[in-house]
């Protein structure tokens, strides 16, 4: 029998993180979830005690605080769980020498680019949330130089609440819903996006020189929150299950505390490159987890 290998996974009640406690692993992988109680990405006792108890062979840092629009107000605790408690877990994987995985966000964008986002492209979040992950992927990429931090957006999946689940809902009591037009992106599979950090992950453990750096992950293809509404609705109609006409709207017609990027869309060519990871399609996306929410009565 292999010696177990014991990966952390840190945010693993949020959706990328029940797909990764979800994915197929090799037989001597071991994850380990800890709840709130148990590792606190703002208490840095907390976490040193968690790799006090456990040797870890590789950390997936999908927690976070992605409250958007409450990050507006509550600044001090988004950067203490986005911000100071990555570059805690840099410092530690660092001196242990262990690969350190870092979900961000297209959030560190301002969404004023004419096309799609590059990994070198200049960063300028707009609010509280972005610079918060953007200070975060700063302490992952400075303090450990064996770290990939992987960009992703518009996540969606059967877990939690997500946008996907929210159109869902609505459209079982209304038959016409207004969804902003004006805002352009990647919806994303949190299955894809757990895919992607096994992969990465585990090549990381086995090889010492794997690349390292920023990354982004989202499924092929844009759309405008519009227009993902209306393929969710699309493929709930083809189930039998709820649907709604959608009317599209501006931005400025839904005001929100924080400003979204009006661009989200990422460019995936470099993890293709270096990973050979090729997303599919958001359409194919949305299909399966509307077919599995359908399948599991949760659309009604």
């Amino acid at each position: 029998m292999p010696e177990p290998l014991n990966i952390l996974v840190t945010g693993g009640a949020g959706q990328i993180g029940q797909e990764l406690l979800a994915a197929d692993w090799p037989s001597e992988v071991v994850l380990h979830a800890p709840n709130r109680s148990d590792l606190d990405l703002t208490d840095a006792s907390s976490i040193k005690a968690a790799f006090a108890r456990t040797s870890f062979g590789a950390v997936i840092n999908a927690g976070a605080c992605t409250a958007v629009d409450d990050a507006e107000v509550n600044v001090a605790d988004t950067f203490a769980a986005n911000a100071l408690g990555p570059a805690v877990l840099a410092d530690i994987t660092r001196a242990q020498n262990v690969p350190l995985i870092h979900v961000s966000t297209d959030y560190v964008f301002d969404g004023s680019k004419d096309g799609l986002y590059t990994e070198g492209d200049p960063v300028v979040p707009l609010g509280v949330y972005g610079a918060s992950k953007l200070a975060g992927e700063l302490s992952v990429r400075m303090g450990n130089p064996r770290s990939v931090v992987l960009r992703t957006a518009w996540v969606m999946s059967v877990h939690r609440t997500n946008f996907l689940k929210t159109m869902l809902r609505l459209a079982h009591d209304r038959s016409h819903v207004r969804v902003v037009n004006d805002q352009h992106g990647c919806p994303t599979s949190a299955r894809d996006i757990a895919a992607t950090l096994r992969a990465i992950t585990l090549r990381m453990i086995a090889d010492q020189d794997a690349p390292a750096g920023v990354y982004h992950f989202v499924n092929a293809g844009e759309a405008t929150w519009a227009m993902l509404a209306r393929e969710i609705f699309r493929a709930s109609a083809k189930l039998g299950g709820p649907h709604a006409e959608v009317e599209a709207i501006k931005t400025s017609d839904y005001p929100t505390p924080a400003r979204r990027p009006a661009n989200s869309r990422l460019s995936t060519e470099k993890l293709l490159r270096d990973y050979g990871i090729k997303p599919r399609s958001w359409q194919t996306a949305v299909s399966e987890i509307v077919t599995e929410l359908h399948l599991r009565g949760a659309t009604q």
